[in-house]
């Protein structure tokens, strides 16, 4: 019969972990979060106290370089169902070889770890260039669709750029919203923004008028190859393009 250790879902808890397990030299079957754990007969549910999370983890990040730290923390917001598992046979092999781990793309963990961890980053910015904010009557306001949880790397991109304006970017697949208050960004689900207007400003209708006649003037129709198109701006992301409207 096989071991899953089980966590709270947090990346905190998730790194809490695999320091205990190391430090164990246990090599656990599988890891998952508590939410998407499913029971069954050939399974048994394990779990750990983590204890003070801030020790634990400070302990594994003085094994570990800052690049590997920045990989597997990519890797954790990947939709991969077996990714938590991966990190931490990445991290127990990372220890070993110190930074030199990404050169053994033989191993198998290394390989999936730097996989997942790109096509994170790849995604994240997709969204960003993509992303198109549109003022409402109090802030301003945008919606991507990730595959990935990439809506904090999304977030931090744009606190640094728009750090002049209040700001709500939505992730429509989770239902989770980023706030920019000019100080920090909060994160809430869809109970909380209610409380918010998010009426779009009338100033904003004008302007979208205008960009989609602007758009639809430079475009050349003999030229037009949506094939093409879609090379550069994946058809996921058309919902959420102000002049991809008329395209869907």
């Amino acid at each position: 019969m096989s071991s899953t250790y089980l966590y709270d879902g947090t990346f905190s808890s998730l790194l809490a972990l695999i320091s205990i397990l190391v430090d164990l030299k246990n090599n656990p079957d599988d890891i998952k979060s508590e939410r998407k754990y499913e029971p069954n007969l050939l399974d048994t549910p394990v779990y750990l106290d983590l204890g003070n999370l801030e020790e634990k983890i400070k302990i594994l990040k003085n094994k570990i370089s800052v690049n590997v730290f920045h990989t597997v923390y990519y890797a954790y917001l990947s939709v991969n169902p077996k990714k938590e598992l991966i990190i931490y046979y990445f991290i127990k092999n990372a220890i070993k070889y110190k930074d030199e781990v990404y050169f053994h793309r033989n191993l198998k963990c290394v390989n999936e770890t730097l996989k997942i961890s790109q096509n994170v980053s790849r995604e994240a910015h997709h969204m960003k260039g993509f992303l198109r904010f549109k003022q409402m009557k109090n802030c301003y306001y945008a919606e991507i669709n990730p595959t990935n949880d990439v809506i904090g790397i999304v977030a931090d991109h744009f606190k640094k750029r728009l750090k002049e304006d209040c700001w709500v970017v939505k992730d429509v697949n989770r239902g989770k919203y980023a706030i920019y208050d000019l100080k920090d960004v909060m994160y809430i689900g869809e109970e909380d923004i209610k409380s918010i207007n998010l009426n779009l400003a009338e100033k904003e209708e004008e302007f979208e008028k205008l960009w989609k006649t602007f758009f639809q003037t430079i475009a050349i129709k003999e030229r037009k190859n949506l094939k093409v198109q879609m090379s550069f701006m994946p058809k996921k992301y058309w919902n959420y393009i102000l002049e991809m409207e008329d395209e869907k």
